[in-house]
């Protein structure tokens, strides 16, 4: 079976593992696992009843709770089938550009997307020294027909840029995205999302995904905050009914459930550190610090290698880096999971 360019391929892990998928403890995708809530579960059984029905094509509901979640009018926020179909839409948006500055090392789905449209890329890779990330575009970069995509925090970097880093370049670029897919995971006291900022610049674009942060990648929902005229554009450019009515019904529960949120603030700074300091405690390994919900980490040794000891010896599984060219096989990335699973996983590198 082919390794995987993504996180979370069990069938793969457990193929190479001898084992059954459940047995594999995943620390390559970056899922909270405090989710997904109990709220969004009662959710999704009251719905049973519905799926005799279409869903309501406005998703009216949905972008209602949304508006009071963000604070912003309905009509600023299209729902989606995962932030991935989204991002689909806005590579049709980019390619009509000059090119597209995608910010590097980048989520391989930048690529796809930018390559269905024959979008044309310029990487801008982003600077490190001695683990510290930071981003820069150089001012030859930054033209008025051009569109810039960037995450943030960063994926597999976990830097968080400052909002004031990023605000210049909504002057400086045609159209700017930026893929908040972890920002759910900063507090509220500290995060730095556009969002506060979007109806302020018609030419920015913040796709969020409630995938993560909810432990619910299997239902697929994600949305854009954007201008009207964005939305109302793309809603002519895909499907109809791209958001299940489960989905909808989880997302609405979930957004609601405050003492979910505040659980997942609360455990995610101290996992987050015990597995930062016992990475960092084992010869040949430097983790780097990170505000989301995963550790990138540097090592010394092959970690495709490592990889496939840590499944076939003690059915854990890692994310190779190797899809992100400018990090190859000497960067693995992992999740941040509860400090059982934590430990374990640092007793099985502590022995590979």
């Amino acid at each position: 079976m082919r390794q995987p360019a993504h996180g979370g391929n069990l069938a793969w892990a457990a193929a190479l593992a001898s084992c059954s998928p459940d047995a594999i403890l995943d620390f390559s995708a970056s899922i909270s696992p405090l989710g997904p809530p109990n709220s969004a579960i009662a959710a999704i059984k009251s719905q049973i009843g519905n799926l005799k029905h279409y869903p309501d094509p406005n998703y009216s509901e949905l972008r209602l709770a949304l508006s009071h979640f963000h604070q912003l009018p309905p009509e600023w926020i299209l729902p989606g089938n995962g932030s991935a179909e989204l991002l689909s839409l806005i590579g049709r948006e980019l390619s009509q550009l000059a090119a597209t500055i995608l910010i590097t090392p980048a989520f391989g789905d930048y690529y796809r997307t930018l390559a269905a449209y024959n979008a044309k890329v310029l990487e801008c890779p982003l600077s490190s020294v001695i683990g510290h990330w930071s981003l820069t575009i150089d001012k030859g970069q930054r033209t008025k027909d051009r569109g810039l995509l960037l995450n943030n925090p960063h994926n597999p970097t976990g830097k968080l840029f400052s909002r004031e880093s990023i605000l210049p370049y909504l002057e400086q670029f045609a159209l700017v995205v930026v893929d908040e897919a972890f920002m759910d995971f900063v507090p509220p006291n500290e995060e730095q999302s556009l969002i506060p900022v979007v109806q302020e610049y018609p030419n920015l674009v913040v796709l969020r995904s409630l995938t993560k942060f909810y432990s619910l990648p299997g239902l697929r929902l994600g949305y854009a905050i954007a201008h009207p005229d964005y939305l109302a554009k793309w809603q002519l450019w895909r499907d109809p009914w791209p958001v299940n009515t489960l989905a909808a019904a989880a997302a609405i529960a979930a957004l609601q459930d405050t003492e979910f949120q505040q659980q997942t603030w609360a455990w995610l700074p101290p996992a987050r550190n015990q597995l930062f300091q016992g990475l960092a405690e084992i010869p040949g390994l430097q983790p780097q610090v990170s505000a989301a919900n995963f550790l990138l980490v540097e090592s010394q040794e092959s970690t495709s290698h490592l990889q496939q000891q840590l499944l076939k010896h003690h059915q854990i599984l890692i994310r190779d880096c190797l899809s992100f060219k400018e990090l190859g096989d000497r960067f693995f990335r992992v999740a941040v999971r509860e400090e059982s699973d934590n430990q374990r996983l640092l007793t099985a590198l502590k022995e590979s």
